[in-house]
């Protein structure tokens, strides 16, 4: 079984708490499901979908077209009609004239009868769904009782009587062609996206502080802070997105492991800071969740075109990290070392998202947060006499203290300094030396940077790369490659500045893929491997990679 569902709608008709009920049915019932969203940039109106794959194992990676279209009017029809496939159904408020299998529900008249108020008529709808799709109706039941109880009994009763109305007429009226029962599985999956789970990787890691500007699709972050209090992080909505990098900055120098969170637009208001930060040499954590640009481009749409940005921000030389994780286990994963290694070698580390990954939900087995003991890697001052912070080593990392916290002084400096941190403007031995003490960082940096994830390459004529959230997508296009008899292997990049150590397959082609138009990451590749691509496999609209984009880009 893989079953596509679109449900769309205007924003503000519900289609989310839709897709939310029926998700969370087929979970219960032990089928995987994955679920991404799709919406305009406004309050109402416009198009907005929210989009369902039930499959017998999980998949995790979207589909461009439909089995089944939930229309909550008829203008949503008319737009997302061309994703129905060949023998796809729709169900929608009005009868078609179209050649289409077509089930025609009054969703509002329905609720009025049976629920007592039109506002119900999302109930019809999720149960009409569950019919049409074989889900036994006591699964989508069961989910709008939890899901309403805090509103009172008589909100859940009217709910599941509108329900199962809707569940009822279109058994009715789908007659044979009503698909059979489901059978229920005792398979359960953790169903969450990668921007719930980095609050939580982000406070076991130590995490105390953040500040942030609310920017999508990067705000879930600081509001998931703000919200659960009990994680014990410091949660601070700045005036604008330089005061939010400033006062990470700060509350590092002061001993506290620090983020923030922004999207393009923010981050690029923070390069000064991000520059403050490599010369200090304070440890910070920031988190660009991508979506098309320039400008204020797609706010609401998801892209992978702030890469090149995210490895050169900033004025000057000095090293920093930059991780894209995959999905929401590997979020967890990437949180947790970028916190460990921005403290380790006293560099800002950037976490690469996207809103793909922030507003999507996966299915997997479990997620686990990382469970090792948080490590401090500030020196210990009563072992230190005489206190140099940039004071040079072997492996360019100076003992680090934080402001305020012993006896000793400690000299910050944002202008060439010193060993002990005052201003210096000798060309010919401290500025050179405190150069070298920065990239020498760098160096080691790469040493520890993990290599990329290799499938299927052993004879492999097609090697597919990726990066960050296309991960799933790719693999599942080189699954459906192999199984048409073609050798192909995958190669997936998580930790993407420094590059680490790159050993391309050379009697395979290669092909990047990545969600920008002028293939950021295939350049980096070229020019580090000393290889040439064989094609650049780019998507710039603003909808997420699917195995189908990438395999029609192959043909």
């Amino acid at each position: 079984m893989d079953q596509s569902l679109f449900l769309c709608g205007a924003a503000g008709e519900g289609i989310q708490t839709i897709g939310e009920v029926v998700a969370r049915a087929f979970l219960a019932h032990g089928y995987p499901v994955f679920a991404t969203s799709e919406f305009e940039s406004r309050i109402r109106g416009g198009h907005s979908s929210t989009r369902l794959r039930i499959a017998e194992t999980p998949t995790n990676a979207p589909r461009p077209d439909a089995d089944l279209l939930l229309a909550l009017n008829p203008a949503a029809l008319d737009h997302y009609l061309p994703a129905l496939r060949d023998g796809g159904t729709v169900i929608s408020p009005d009868e078609r004239d179209d050649k289409i299998d077509s089930l025609a529900l009054p969703f509002a008249a329905i609720a009025e009868e049976h629920g007592g108020s039109k506002r119900y008529a999302n109930a019809v709808a999720a149960g009409a769904l569950a019919a049409a799709v074989g889900l036994p109706f006591a699964r989508i039941g069961e989910i709008l009782s939890t899901t309403f109880a805090p509103r009172g009994q008589e909100v859940v009763e009217a709910n599941v009587a509108a329900a199962q109305a809707g569940y009822d007429l279109a058994l009715e009226r789908l007659g044979h062609r009503a698909p059979t029962p489901l059978p229920s599985r005792e398979d359960r999956h953790v169903f969450t996206s990668a921007h719930d789970v980095i609050p939580l990787a982000a406070a076991a890691a130590g995490c105390r502080f953040i500040a942030a500007y609310p920017m999508s699709p990067s705000t879930g972050i600081i509001t998931a802070f703000s919200r659960h209090t009990d994680l014990g992080v410091f949660a601070e909505q700045a005036e604008d997105e330089i005061a939010a990098i400033n006062m990470s900055i700060g509350a590092s120098a002061a001993g506290a492991r620090a983020m923030t969170a922004t999207s393009g637009g923010g981050f690029a208001l923070m390069t000064e800071a991000l520059s403050l930060a490599g010369m200090t040499e304070t440890p910070i954590v920031v988190l660009i969740a991508q979506r098309p640009g320039p400008a204020t481009g797609l706010p609401t749409r998801t892209a992978q075109e702030d890469l090149l940005f995210a490895v050169r921000a900033g004025h000057g030389e000095f090293p920093r990290l930059v991780l894209a994780p995959s999905d929401p286990q590997d979020a967890a994963v990437k949180t947790v070392r970028a916190f460990d290694l921005a403290d380790r070698f006293q560099i800002p580390v950037i976490l690469l998202t996207d809103q793909y990954l922030a507003d999507s939900f996966f299915s997997l087995p479990e997620v686990e947060i990382p469970e090792a003991p948080v490590r401090s890697y500030l020196a210990d001052p009563t072992e230190i006499h005489d206190y140099a912070r940039y004071a040079l080593t072997d492996d360019g990392i100076s003992p680090r203290l934080a402001l305020g916290q012993s006896q000793h002084l400690v000299c910050i400096d944002s202008d060439e300094h010193t060993e002990a941190g005052h201003i210096t403007e000798d060309l010919a031995t401290v500025r050179p030396a405190m150069v070298a003490k920065r990239m020498q960082k760098e160096r080691r940096l790469r040493a520890v940077v993990e290599p990329p994830q290799r499938s299927n390459l052993e004879g492999a004529a097609i090697a597919l790369v990726g990066w960050g959230s296309t991960s799933n997508a790719i693999d599942e296009a080189a699954r459906r490659l192999r199984k048409s008899g073609r050798a192909v292997g995958t190669i997936h990049f998580t930790e993407l500045w420094p590059l680490p150590e790159i050993d391309l397959p050379r009697d395979a082609e290669i092909y990047v893929i990545e969600g920008n138009a002028s293939g950021q990451f295939a350049g980096l590749l070229e020019q580090a491997a000393g290889t040439t691509i064989a094609g650049r496999i780019g998507r710039s609209d603003g909808v997420p990679i699917d195995a189908e984009f990438i395999l029609e880009a192959l043909r």
